[in-house]
């Protein structure tokens, strides 16, 4: 059944009570001798259950602990007979199936370090990391072998039967928590895609499972995405008990399909983000009644989550989702807590063991109510990464002085909530205002006729930046200079009249990066067109206004 809730009757001096309690009680403890793999899969009985997987066919698979930790040895071992040793580099490129994660975990008992693959990356993508990395293994399952065409290295079939023929007997090699254990490629928007290193330590700062999720051991965990861009997604939950339900649909999202499957499997917490559940909102609008759920605590990320999509989730499943933000070189820096009251389209506030502030372009703090950049200081927590990989100049440059700068800004209010306003680059600075496009997406959301929107700033002689507006529209709706007009006036009214769009775009798809976030670099590049009086662009030849 669907949680029932109770007015939340605390008061905002609860609310600091409990955060401060958290903060104030919170200790790092890193051992100086610790290997991931053997912390997540050690720990745990071998009967009791760690996933379950099923798929749009009625498949239905469950795998206790006792399977992933014979198969980590059996893998380990099939590795360490190829030579692999300490500090190689070892690409895995697998779908979310039952044994990817016993096949992560294999890697990371040699000692190698673990390069995460995704296959919905193109084949030059996926070539480039390869070499990048220098990987010298590429692990894959036999649908994928082609991937690798090209590849100089070794390839290993998990799907070869000669790898469960393996005795299940490896001695996982003894790492120090700071040895490299992961390498993250980023998406590469504005150049080359950079590996981001991360060692063994790294698992032991991703206290969100605890104080964001309050992730309890026999907890059913869903997380929405792909493991290769967030291992932390599968091992979080994993080390801390939970287990993990995986549902694979046919093709694309099959939200029906996912609400079903959490619904039969009693899903207690999830991580989706707000992209999540817009597509929800937009294609089953009755979820709460149609599916069900037993949620607890779902928490949200990737992008801003506004107050629209808290007020309709928590309409539909009795859940406030929880927002935090992060990002892949430290992740996440702010988040909201179970306990502590929720300030709809805020991040919330650092957590507890996180060293954040908001800092100018001078080092300088922000004042409160003041844009800053948000900033973690250097060292300050487990996660806090090696490096890039082969990348001196730039580990430097990002990871070498007293503060890390996302290069996201932010302003915080007077209770310490943070809101967020766009990437460095993508706050637009018009007519003398600073203007977050995040929020401005938001309000043409809320026009009939738009699914989804980028919004970014192009060059104006008067303004000094224009808004410009990329609009996917929903099914039903014509591109033309009328509806442009509607969508301009639509966003004055709602928002201001300084921050709406005066040039529009019609497109069929924005761009994206693998992750599903809006690509505004992307955005940037393309043509900016010519201003009209009334705020829309003039009409083009394919029908783009």
């Amino acid at each position: 059944m669907t949680t029932s809730v109770t007015p939340d009757t605390r008061t905002a001096d609860d609310g600091e009570r409990a955060y401060r309690r958290l903060v104030e009680e919170h200790r790092w403890t890193v051992p100086a001798r610790y290997n991931m793999a053997a912390d997540v899969a050690d720990r745990h009985p071998g009967d009791r259950l760690a996933l379950v997987f099923e798929d749009h066919t009625g498949h239905r698979e469950q795998v206790v602990w006792q399977q992933i930790q014979d198969r980590s040895r059996q893998v380990a071992a099939h590795l360490h007979e190829l030579g692999v040793r300490k500090g190689d580099r070892v690409a895995v490129l697998l779908p979310q199936r039952p044994d990817t994660p016993a096949t992560y975990l294999g890697v990371l008992r040699t000692g190698a370090v673990l390069v995460t693959m995704s296959l919905l990356w193109a084949d030059e993508p996926i070539r480039y990391r390869l070499a990048d990395s220098g990987t010298t293994v590429l692990v894959t399952e036999t649908s994928a072998l082609e991937r690798a065409a090209g590849f100089g290295g070794t390839v290993v079939n998990v799907d070869d039967p000669a790898i469960g023929d393996l005795a299940p007997v490896y001695d996982t090699a003894d790492t120090a928590a700071d040895d490299p254990a992961l390498i993250f490629y980023t998406s590469g928007t504005t150049g080359a895609a950079k590996g981001i290193v991360h060692a063994h330590r790294t698992l032991l700062g991703h206290n969100e499972f605890r104080h964001c999720h309050d992730l309890r051991p026999g907890d059913v965990f869903y997380g929405a995405g792909d493991w290769a861009w967030s291992m932390a997604k599968l091992m979080g939950p994993l080390r801390a008990g939970a287990v993990h339900y995986v549902y694979r649909p046919a093709g694309g999202f099959d939200p029906a399909g996912l609400l079903a499957g959490m619904s039969r499997n009693k899903v207690t917490t999830a991580l989706v983000n707000p992209t999540f559940i817009r597509k929800l909102m937009q294609d089953v609008p009755d979820a709460g009644s149609r599916h069900p759920q037993s949620l607890r605590v779902v928490c949200c990320s990737n992008e801003p989550l506004t107050a629209d999509l808290i007020e309709w989730f928590s309409a539909q499943f009795g859940v406030t989702p929880l927002d935090y933000y992060g990002s892949t070189e430290s992740y996440p820096l702010l988040g909201n807590f179970p306990g502590v009251p929720v300030k709809p389209g805020s991040m919330g506030r650092p957590l507890p063991g996180w060293e954040v502030a908001l800092l100018d372009a001078d080092g300088r703090e922000a004042a409160v109510g003041q844009p800053g950049e948000i900033c973690l200081r250097a060292g300050s927590n487990p996660q806090f990464p090696l490096g890039y990989w082969n990348r001196p100049e730039a580990s430097a440059e990002s990871f070498g002085g007293a503060w890390y700068r996302t290069k996201d800004q932010a302003v915080m209010d007077q209770d310490g909530y943070f809101w967020f306003l766009g990437r460095t680059d993508d706050v637009i600075k018009t007519s003398g205002y600073r203007v977050g496009p995040y929020e401005v997406e938001a309000v043409l959301r809320g026009h009939p006729a738009v699914a989804e929107a980028g919004v970014v700033g192009v060059p104006d002689p008067v303004r000094g930046q224009a808004v410009k507006a990329w609009i996917e529209l929903n099914p039903g709706y014509e591109p033309g200079e009328d509806l442009a007009r509607d969508i301009s006036r639509f966003a004055r009214a709602a928002h201001s009249r300084f921050a709406y769009p005066r040039l529009i775009e019609f497109v069929g798809e924005l761009p994206r990066s693998a992750t599903g976030k809006i690509q505004r670099a992307a955005l940037r590049a393309r043509d900016a067109g010519s201003t009209t009086p009334d705020g829309a662009t003039p009409p083009r030849k394919d029908g783009r206004t």
